[in-house]
């Protein structure tokens, strides 16, 4: 069980070719980090595996436990199991936060069964404590006034109370002091599980302390050009993307 990628190519609407060929299979399980330089196609790959409109998939597959993605719409996809944080998280005008994650889980029920509200409450607020997020936060819009910090946080609450099968983070640690890191490494490493799959997209070393990663991987030019373990992160840190140059290790 796995989302698996294979040659996946991918164009902006002007048909500048973003994605080159990208092949990466993340099982269920499994930590895997994407790292490299700014417009090497992190944050397209994750847009484009959730459906965002602004790509257009010229070729590759992407399958999700073997079932093809791109026969999904969006909200498909979501109910399938794909859960995406945003490097910018939206603001939701006028929708409270135990709202917008009750409507969530709402429809992912069978048709006719209903959410228990006392049941979901009790549930709501022990993510809300252990993310260190305030009773009052329920009942604000989402993400509207909010901190960098807050919306990271609120993001994590929704991947915890959603609890998909596969979780794609794109530079949540943007924006985040240290403290605020810290939170939300500890939202989602008590998501990690043998039936949960993450993908972590992130320029910086720092994210993957508190995350470990069970393989870590650099894009550059649209392709994934490099692959290892977490050592590969503190190698990045160290010598830059200069060290892609090199040759791989055998």
């Amino acid at each position: 069980m796995s989302l698996n990628i294979q040659d996946l190519r991918a164009t902006l609407e002007d048909g500048t070719e973003i994605l080159k060929g990208v092949t990466l299979d993340v099982p269920q399980g499994e930590v895997h980090a994407i790292m490299g330089p700014n417009g090497s196609g992190k944050s397209t790959l994750s847009k484009v595996i959730a459906g965002h409109d602004s790509y257009l998939v010229t070729g590759g597959t992407v399958t999700l436990d073997g079932e093809e993605l791109f026969s999904m719409s969006i909200d498909e996809r979501s109910r399938a199991g794909i859960f995406l944080a945003f490097q910018y998280p939206s603001e939701v005008p006028g929708v409270s936060n135990a709202n917008f994650i009750r409507a969530a889980l709402q429809a992912r029920l069978p048709k006719g069964e209903e959410i228990d509200a006392v049941a979901y409450y009790k549930n709501l607020y022990v993510k809300m404590d252990l993310l260190e997020i305030e009773r009052k936060f329920t009942a604000r819009a989402v993400n509207e006034g909010f901190s960098g910090g807050e919306k990271k946080r609120n993001e994590i609450l929704q991947l915890m109370m959603l609890e998909p099968k596969y979780a794609i983070l794109d530079e949540t640690d943007s924006g985040l002091d240290i403290d605020a890191l810290k939170i939300v490494a500890h939202g989602v490493n008590a998501m990690r599980s043998p039936e949960r799959g993450f993908l972590v997209i992130t320029h910086y070393q720092r994210l993957l302390d508190y995350i470990k990663p069970d393989h870590v991987h650099v894009m550059a030019e649209g392709r994934i050009v490099r692959s290892g373990g977490p050592e590969l992160a503190h190698e990045l840190e160290k010598y830059g993307y200069d060290f892609l140059k090199e040759p791989a290790p055998v």
